[in-house]
């Protein structure tokens, strides 16, 4: 198969691709290799390849390799202006049950969160980022699964994010106490809402 015919097949198929699936279309394992040893291909992580000459976007890969994850924790933070610190990598909520292999990539460097499945469907929004639909937590079950965690978050962040979310005039207090009350922080929600209230 020559370089034309390889380049066809993402064009046809997508701009990343599993090895199993370049198989599928003919592409061998031998081809494959000497491809990327030509830089035809790139080897973004095991099992996934893409052409050298296409531009992705993480976030873009974020959404093709995990299309499940949901942005939590320093990610959905910056995005909803919470937070003044980018990310050194994404924070990824997914389903306890998951494959390993599938969010225990090598790029884009990612945080991986399990949690029950039940629960990863719960406030979830759409957005986009960059050019990628990705899904995260609304700011009112965001702040909550901080509540959750906060022992393991930075202190300052925590701060931030709570202040931020105060003076927030999208959020939605009802739903802040119905997400408390799934997630078990109901006491700690109340006193963000106490926040809340002085704040007003």
């Amino acid at each position: 198969m020559n370089e034309k015919e390889i380049e066809a097949i993402f064009v046809q198929n997508g701009e990343l691709l599993k090895t199993s699936e370049l198989y599928r279309f003919g592409v061998s394992k031998y081809e494959v290799k000497k491809y990327t040893e030509l830089g035809l291909l790139d080897r973004i992580t095991q099992g996934y390849y893409k052409l050298s000459a296409s531009d992705i976007s993480d976030s873009k890969l974020i959404s093709l390799m995990i299309p499940e994850a949901v942005l939590t924790f320093d990610s959905a933070l910056f995005y909803f202006g919470y937070s003044d610190r980018i990310p050194q990598q994404w924070h990824l909520a997914v389903d306890k049950d998951i494959s390993k292999a599938k969010v225990r990539i090598d790029y884009p460097f990612n945080e991986p969160y399990y949690i029950e499945c039940k629960l990863l469907s719960i406030g979830v929004e759409s957005i986009t980022v960059d050019d990628s639909k990705m899904n995260i937590f609304s700011r009112d079950r965001l702040i909550c699964e901080c509540l959750k965690y906060e022992g393991k978050m930075d202190i300052e962040t925590m701060n931030k994010a709570i202040i931020n979310y105060i003076e927030d005039p999208k959020k939605n207090i009802s739903k802040l106490m119905d997400y408390a009350e799934i997630r078990g922080v109901t006491k700690k929600e109340r006193m963000t809402e106490s926040y809340v209230m002085k704040g007003k």
